[in-house]
């Protein structure tokens, strides 16, 4: 069977865990073609560890024609190129989902995948049960009613310092930092809420999705509790991560499951 050939754009921490899956062996149905990063020194370093092309921007990875890229560059990695790359013919994975809070952004993206005949696949992250929240809100709006959708985060005060929801006293007691509606939040802390839009896009959109975020003294990593009931049904998901890794291996995931002959969703 012909190998996929995979791109990465963004060397860092986690396109690093994308990469060291391919040297394992666990992405036997691709080939690692190139790989491209705001910064030299780590996209050089990765394609000497994996053996495929250095690429010094998006225009090098593309004429090598992969098949997908994988996106580990940050929101404004994926908002540059996210058009570029599915113009070109190849299919798009995406772990900065944030980018996608702009609706203008999603609806430029929607429409470039659908006249390129390309696909965008969402990575769960740190989240999961992407299923059962699209099952759900189909089965409420069935009936005529939107779900009800929650979504609770705990986080050390030390990741929230430098937003606007940081206080001091976080530091000696545990307090809410934040509690309104996704939306609210993709508004005042941009780049930390990767998982609250994918969340909130696999079940009844920001706008309907409620958001609180609790600071706890000497937590370390995130615990991300989504809840959604409607139409007689109800589902909790509940994820705790000591680091971020586990949003490198939910595209490695991606990736495997893309190629096999029996997808689960």
């Amino acid at each position: 069977m012909t190998k996929k050939k995979l791109g990465i754009l963004g060397c860092g921490y986690l396109g690093g865990i994308v990469a060291e899956a391919y040297r394992a062996g666990l992405l036997p149905d691709y080939e690692l073609v190139g790989v491209t990063s705001r910064s030299e020194g780590p996209a050089r370093a990765l394609a000497e560890q994996t053996g495929c092309a250095f690429c010094p921007d998006m225009t090098a990875l593309l004429a090598l024609h992969p098949d997908i890229v994988v996106e580990t560059a940050g929101i404004p990695g994926l908002r540059a190129n996210a058009v570029p790359v599915l113009e070109s013919g190849a299919d798009l994975a995406v772990i900065s989902i944030g980018a996608f809070a702009d609706e203008a952004f999603l609806d430029q993206v929607r429409q470039t995948a659908a006249r390129c005949g390309r696909k965008v696949y969402l990575a769960s992250g740190a989240v999961g049960g992407f299923d059962v929240l699209s099952t759900i809100t189909l089965m409420a709006r069935a009936r005529g009613v939107e779900p009800k959708v929650s979504f609770h985060t705990h986080k050390s005060p030390q990741s929230l310092q430098g937003t606007p929801v940081y206080q001091p006293e976080m530091d000696t007691a545990q307090m809410d930092a934040f509690a309104g509606t996704a939306t609210e939040a993709i508004a005042l802390l941009p780049t930390r809420v990767n998982v609250a839009v994918a969340a909130s896009l696999a079940a009844a959109g920001p706008e309907h999705t409620d958001m609180r975020i609790t600071s706890v003294p000497g937590f370390v990593g995130d615990d991300h509790c989504i809840t959604i009931e409607g139409a007689g049904a109800k589902a909790v998901v509940d994820i705790y991560s000591d680091k971020s890794a586990i949003a490198g291996w939910s595209l490695v995931a991606l990736l495997r499951n893309l190629a096999s002959p029996i997808e689960l969703h």
